[in-house]
């Protein structure tokens, strides 16, 4: 993808940016951060959807989400 939506929005003295495609988050202490932070964990997630089949598929448990 070439481009991403962006929200960025203040919460609890920090900025959260939030990638609207994808549902992936970017917390920093000014907007800046935020949006590098969101960067890196695309840049994160990219690498993983590329090397794992089915991440969409896969069944996680009560207990992985705690």
């Amino acid at each position: 993808m070439n481009f991403y939506t962006v929200v960025l929005r203040k919460s609890s003295g920090y900025w959260v940016a939030l990638c609207l495609e994808n549902g992936i988050v970017g917390q920093g202490n000014i907007q800046e951060d935020a949006v590098n932070k969101l960067k890196e964990a695309i840049e994160s997630f990219q690498l993983v959807y590329e090397s794992e089949s089915n991440i969409y598929k896969s069944t996680v448990s009560i207990d992985e989400l705690h």
